[in-house]
């Protein structure tokens, strides 16, 4: 059995994620998720990768308290290191701790290592919670950063106003400290007034600019960045400013030299089917951020991770490139006569006339191409988004397929296509799928359903010159 390219762990799901680099390696704490019932509590869980793509599951880093205790949930916070001890920063909530609005108390909680983060010691003595003016079931995933131009920490926190609209009370709180242990209110660090909240805030410098991230699940679910020459912003809007679909959440980052990569989860599907709902958490999936001349932001793979698919996987198509679809009001599609494995690599690159509908690629299609999973390329639109069919399929007459919805819901990118060269990048491991286009655009899904198939390069009303198809896969040592 090959290595998987995402890690989950076989005892639970990977929930959001708490990057953290140490001496050249990634700490990746994690909530870790168990679908029982009733659900036990959750705790941070560890698991470190130096290449990313090999991981070492270390289990639980910060066991979660006891039904009594105030951090009966060990939810989602970040770490810093200050003269040696590192400080963890978290969440705590019991389902038992209300407060006086009757939803669950959330706090801000403490914890220290002296040790490397080989263990951790909690000081529940430094709890605190919301402040007056805010709601205080909603007071969650403190990201701590040092602010070197005031010498103080500065502590984003997750949370919402008392009042107002409801799903528009969304703002990143704000505390100071200068010891890491008395935290001081303070103004709001972002208080835009648009969304239910901001989950899993981060921020971090990349040369001239600064960038805010965060997770919302008001309009979509996805997650979000902007952009500032300064920490106290004013933030812009990016003309692309969301890292991946719905599918990828709580994405939050971590540096490494000149390089920053974003962690999030793939969510999963109730029933393991491609027509179940959304479930929270799922497995782990990692992009590379890459800072665009404008300072915006563009993300795709690692290049470590594509290197990992060194063999090449030999499909008849192979023969016919460059494929000239040459297709100005109907449509075309070719074929491997090979199904591919579960686990592998491809990258199509395609030569976009002006004018052209659509492109792009098929996986685990049939003999003909007519059922498959779709990639499609819509340069009229500006687009990527991920299809199927069959989609799904409610009675047995003909209006009672899926046929008036153009894609998956929510599994929609905008990026430029405009005519000329574009490159559509995708992983398969199993039931997950993450496509890139140009090194800018990623999107993420699950492939249940179809368990294997062929690959295909499709276009339709236009014109596209697929001049470069390479498909590989991983051989483990």
């Amino acid at each position: 059995m090959k290595r998987s390219v995402f890690f989950q762990p076989s005892d639970g799901w990977v929930g959001d994620l708490i990057p953290f680099e140490k001496d050249g390696e990634f700490w990746l704490f994690y909530l870790h998720d168990v679908r029982t019932d009733p659900k036990p509590g959750t705790s941070w869980n560890l698991v470190t990768t130096k290449d990313l793509t090999q991981f070492e599951y270390h289990g639980v880093a910060l066991p979660h308290g006891s039904e009594d205790d105030a951090d009966f949930n060990a939810y989602t916070g970040s770490v810093v290191v200050d003269d040696g001890t590192h400080h963890l920063f978290y969440t705590g909530q019991n389902p038992g701790n209300l407060g006086a609005d009757g939803a669950p108390l959330q706090l801000v909680m403490h914890a220290t290592s002296r040790d490397g983060m080989q263990s951790w010691t909690k000081h529940p003595e430094h709890t605190f919670g919301a402040p007056e003016g805010y709601e205080t079931g909603d007071w969650r995933d403190p990201f701590v950063f040092r602010d070197e131009a005031t010498s103080q920490w500065r502590m984003l926190i997750a949370a919402r106003h008392a009042a107002g609209p409801d799903r528009r009370r969304g703002v990143i709180a704000q505390c100071v400290s200068t010891d890491l242990v008395t935290w001081d209110y303070t103004e709001p660090f972002w208080d835009p007034r648009r969304y239910i909240t901001h989950e899993c805030p981060d921020v971090f410098q990349w040369g001239e600019w600064w960038y805010m991230v965060y997770s919302e699940f008001s309009e979509t679910f996805t997650t979000r960045y902007r952009m500032a020459k300064s920490p106290d912003g004013p933030w812009t809007v990016p003309e692309l400013d969301s890292i991946d679909g719905r599918a990828f959440y709580a994405s939050k980052s971590a540096g490494r030299e000149d390089r920053r990569f974003f962690f999030g989860w793939i969510a999963s599907k109730e029933g393991n089917s491609d027509d179940g709902a959304w479930q929270w958490a799922g497995t782990m999936s990692v992009l590379e951020a890459r800072q665009n001349p404008d300072g915006t932001l563009g993300f795709g793979f690692a290049d470590e991770l594509v290197d990992s698919f060194w063999e090449e996987v030999p499909v008849s198509l192979s023969s016919q490139i460059p494929a000239a679809l040459d297709v100005p009001d109907s449509y075309a599609a070719i074929l491997s006569d090979e199904e591919l494995p579960s686990q592998f690599y491809a990258k199509a690159v395609f030569e976009i006339a002006p004018n052209t509908t659509e492109c792009g690629l098929l996986l685990r299609a049939n003999h003909d191409g007519d059922e498959s999973y779709v990639l499609r390329l819509e340069p009229k639109r500006n687009r990527l988004v991920f299809d199927r069919w069959p989609r799904e399929v409610t009675g047995d007459a003909q209006w009672h397929v899926s046929g008036d919805v153009p894609y998956d819901v929510e599994l929609e990118r905008p990026c430029t296509l405009a005519p000329g060269e574009h490159t559509l990048e995708v992983i398969v491991d199993g039931d997950l799928c993450v496509a890139v286009v140009d090194r800018q655009v990623a999107l993420s899904a699950r492939l249940y359903d179809r368990l294997m198939g062929r690959i295909g390069l499709f276009a339709g009303e236009g014109s596209a010159v697929v001049t470069e198809l390479d498909i590989r896969q991983r051989i483990d040592n």
